[in-house]
């Protein structure tokens, strides 16, 4: 390899690069976003038909801890454990059918389950219940990620 004199980025991206490879991280997952809601009731199914929960992340367009929970915690879920999830944004006007075939917005479904804070993780199991409790808030990283799992596994000791 040749370094160019004046471009000690390019050997620092490099190596990074090989590392991330090396340790069998896909260098080019984006787990910067989540699928948007448009049928929760779809998304329950084919979790459940996968014989997972299905986590519901309430965000808010431009919160730094939702962005966060999303690339750190919940991305990296969702494509190196194939754990179906999707998002619903606090404020948003789109379209989303619930777990009963009825349309709100997002923002009216998030009003309708009394969610107050972004974010917000939500568990769901059959008939659209919440098996799991929520995982409110970001305060900690040292403790979000354990708080998840904990969950998680409370989620799916409920589904067996």
């Amino acid at each position: 390899m040749q370094l160019v004199p004046g471009n000690k980025f390019a050997l620092t991206r490099r190596v990074l690069l090989g590392a991330t490879l090396l340790c069998g991280l896909d260098a080019s997952a984006d787990h910067s976003t989540l699928p948007s809601a448009k049928s929760l009731h779809k998304e329950l199914t084919l979790a459940l038909r996968s014989g997972h929960p299905l986590l519901v992340l309430v965000s808010l367009n431009g919160c730094p801890f939702c962005k966060k929970v999303r690339e750190n915690y919940l991305g990296p879920m969702r494509s190196g454990r194939g754990q179906p999830m999707v998002q619903i944004d606090m404020k948003s006007s789109a379209s989303v059918q619930d777990f009963k075939g009825e349309i709100f917005t997002h923002d009216r479904l998030v009003r309708a389950w009394n969610v107050a804070l972004a974010p917000t993780v939500l568990f769901f199991g059959h008939a659209g219940a919440e098996i799991a409790p929520r995982l409110v808030g970001f305060a900690s990283p040292d403790y979000y990620g354990a708080s998840l799992d904990r969950r998680l596994e409370q989620a799916r000791a409920v589904m067996r």
